[in-house]
């Protein structure tokens, strides 16, 4: 009977020994890995494991030799994982405030070039012409430049006497009016009937995809939320990394697969990881879908099917470069057919002169842009505000 207590303490002590080892110390990453079988298993953060094994009651045997304990085992002490110092980052409200002035670097911006025809003593039809192919290479829209020229048009007398500020005011009110000031812009973040808001995050490579989704976690964060990641992006592992070192930054837990897996799993084990936690929001990176093969398009499908068999995706944010104009709506058109996608997100817009093509996706496809990249730091995404975007475009007085 004493050699079978002395197995058990034994077996009790080399679990504690390999937990303690197998343990990631201030690790936030969640891993499905394969196992024996070559299926996926789920290792899920643990809570500290005991300094030492509790000891069973002596049982007392009058004829039994009572052999040597064994040696203590001293676990090694805790080591702080390097990095483990989290960001705080600002909040999000008053970013775009405080970012605007980065709209206005180009020296061929879309407000300058409109301010400088617009100042003239007599506009004349070639100045028209002018505003008008400024705001076109601005990928502003047909439709939309026509409604500015318009709208100009009618106050030709006002601009005539107008002060450069009060020039500067008009046209910052007139820009404001195409942004489409009375969309709903809100981010489905919040949880909502027990369940954590998810974001699918979708777009083509290049766009800046799984950047936004880093810099999503740290907007999230910085309102005070919590918030997991999810890197269902598999046939990248340069990917999943990336994500998971944006998520370690601000303490945020990162669900991350072995390359090649399958995104869908990913993702719902991701949201299941959100729900047993009760956090606020789960944010799942997706690939980088080629928008003219129809197979990945299913795919993307597929993973807002089988999420929603954990909670019910709350918003779907597509990423677009703002560098690629006119090009970028082609991409937002194939997106939709796939996925309800409920708002935009767009990438690289400083030091462009391509601002304008706010207007020319929400016009053609009536959905909000409701993030914007301003520059190359972790704290460069605003929520779009059309005011104080069009007073950056036209810059400062």
């Amino acid at each position: 009977m004493e050699f079978v207590l002395i197995a058990v303490a034994i077996l009790v002590l080399a679990l504690v020994v390999g937990a303690a080892l197998l343990v990631g110390r201030g690790k936030r990453t969640t891993r499905l890995d394969d196992d024996a079988l070559g299926g996926t298993t789920l290792t899920r953060p643990r809570p500290p494991q005991p300094t030492a094994p509790p000891t069973a009651p002596p049982v007392e045997q009058p004829d039994a030799v009572v052999p040597e304990a064994p040696p203590a085992v001293e676990l090694p002490p805790a080591e702080p994982e390097p990095g483990l110092v989290f960001e705080t980052p600002p909040p999000s409200a008053g970013r775009l405030v405080r970012l605007r002035s980065r709209l206005a670097r180009s020296q061929s911006s879309l407000g300058r070039g409109l301010l400088t025809v617009l100042a003239r003593e007599k506009l004349t039809e070639d100045d028209w012409e002018e505003i008008e192919e400024t705001l076109l290479a601005a990928d502003v829209g047909v439709t939309a430049t026509t409604q500015i020229v318009e709208r100009l048009r009618t106050q030709s007398m006002v601009l005539a006497t107008a002060s450069g500020a009060e020039l500067r005011e008009l046209l910052v009110r007139e820009l404001t009016a195409v942004l489409g000031p009375d969309l709903d812009r809100t981010l489905g973040t919040d949880r909502r009937d027990g369940h954590p808001g998810v974001v699918l995050v979708v777009g083509v490579n290049g766009a800046g995809k799984t950047t936004t989704v880093g810099k999503i976690a740290r907007v999230l964060v910085g309102d005070g939320k919590s918030v997991v990641l999810g890197a269902a992006d598999t046939f990248r592992a340069a990917a999943a990394d990336q994500l998971e070192t944006w998520g370690e930054r601000v303490g945020v837990l990162t669900v991350r697969g072995r390359e090649g897996g399958d995104p869908a799993s990913v993702a719902f084990e991701a949201v299941k990881t959100g729900n047993e936690a009760e956090v606020d929001t789960v944010v799942v990176d997706t690939a980088g879908r080629l928008h003219t093969k129809s197979g990945l398009m299913d795919e993307l499908g597929k993973v807002k099917r089988v999420v929603e068999k954990q909670a019910p995706v709350t918003e779907v944010l597509l990423v677009l470069d703002a560098t690629t104009g006119q090009n970028g709506v082609v991409q937002a058109r194939v997106f939709t057919e796939a996925v309800e996608v409920t708002g935009i997100v767009l990438t690289k817009l400083d030091g462009t002169a391509k601002g304008g093509i706010v207007v020319s996706v929400q016009r053609e496809l009536g959905i909000p842009v409701k993030l914007i990249g301003l520059g190359e730091g972790p704290d460069d995404l605003a929520p779009f505000e059309p005011r104080a975007f069009a007073e950056g475009l036209v810059g400062q007085e």
